[in-house]
């Protein structure tokens, strides 16, 4: 692989991204919102679905079509409804914090709560509660290089205590990459932010997990674009179960999503297993909510146990089926080797910069 012609693919991708997002800003915007503005942006929408397609490396291509193709189509559709988070910044009229919320994954707290005279440029004084197991951004990071650096004399070993290895890489580069860019637009914009997880490991339930721990901005862009308009339109049939097949819907277009992004760094032909696990763990939810709607309380498990059986299941069913198709395609010893080549870097940097200093 030639490095400076990726590096220079990868310069002119978010360069068209970001011309297209001037675009939205300064020109879409000033449509009226409805179909008229949905149709002035669906050339943005297929600029974005084709800018992963000319990058080769695995981490920015995933990162790319991760943070554009899907999140950032994701808020421009309800941006031409005048909806959503970037509907939001732009009433608020600052052009970098549209650009910031449109190309990363990130969520202002308590956006909504906003008067519209408030100055957004002000850091929020809001209370967190403190995390059970604290792990901040340099500790994940660290925990993720010594899980990239240990991947050599682990590969021998059984698959399931590999693939168990991927599960924590995940989690932490994850972490790193959305705290990343949580922590740049805070310091450049000086807003407080929503966590990207909150200590997923501590889910006592599938409910917990997907709704409240894991990946939120990812739960946050379903619920609107999918699970609200769903739920919605199946009220008038009735209001009872209307929310479980638009959990399902939630879920399944979460799964496509994935295949796609898989797609781009595999290029390979889709297995649709991914797919099938998030279907999987829709329909799984959609038990548990009548379980707990038929119980009502009555039948609780320890949090202890149900924790460690939301885990069990969540991990077991990532090894039978959100796994493999890396797997199969050597994707992930790709990946991996990215992430090495990256830390080289940023160490030789660092070395460098000592000596500058020195001199």
């Amino acid at each position: 692989m030639d490095v400076d012609h990726e590096f220079n693919n990868f310069i002119k991708v978010w360069l068209s991204i970001l011309a297209s997002l001037c675009y939205c800003y300064f020109i879409a915007s000033k449509l009226p919102k409805g179909i008229l503005r949905l149709v002035s942006i669906l050339p943005i929408f297929f600029l974005f679905s084709i800018s992963p397609l000319y990058l080769s490396t695995v981490l920015p291509t995933g990162v790319t079509a991760f943070f554009i193709t899907w999140l950032c189509s994701f808020k421009l559709l309800l941006f031409c409804f005048d909806l959503g988070p970037l509907s939001a910044s732009h009433q608020q009229k600052s052009f970098f914090l549209f650009l910031s919320i449109a190309c990363f994954p990130i969520k202002i707290r308590q956006f909504k709560e906003h008067p519209p005279h408030q100055s957004l440029q002000k850091p929020l004084n809001l209370e967190q509660p403190a995390p059970k197991l604290p792990l901040n951004w340099p500790t994940k990071a660290l925990i993720l290089a010594l899980f990239v650096g240990l991947h050599d004399h682990t590969k021998n070993l059984h698959t399931n205590i590999v693939l168990g290895q991927y599960c924590f890489m995940l989690y932490f580069f994850l972490d790193v990459v959305l705290g990343t860019c949580n922590t740049l637009v805070r310091a450049l914009l000086g807003i407080e932010l929503q966590s990207p997880s909150n200590e997923p490991y501590l889910s006592t339930s599938l409910q917990d997990f997907w709704g409240k721990r894991w990946n939120l901005m990812v739960s946050s862009a379903l619920r609107d674009t999918v699970y609200k308009p769903m739920r919605t339109a199946l009220e008038p049939l009735g209001s009872k179960w209307a929310p479980l097949p638009a959990v399902l819907a939630a879920f399944t277009v979460s799964g496509l999503m994935h295949e796609l992004i898989y797609f781009y760094m595999t290029r390979a032909y889709p297995t649709w297993e991914v797919t099938c696990y998030f279907v999987l763990h829709g329909a799984c939810l959609v038990v548990e909510f009548g379980l707990k709607k038929a119980f009502r309380g009555k039948l609780r498990l320890h949090g202890a146990v149900s924790g460690a059986l939301t885990l069990a299941f969540v991990v077991s069913t990532a090894f039978w089926l959100f796994f493999p198709p890396l797997l199969r395609n050597g994707t992930d010893t790709r990946a991996i080797q990215e992430c090495k080549t990256f830390v080289g870097f940023v160490k030789e940097a660092f070395n460098l910069s000592e000596i500058m200093v020195k001199s």
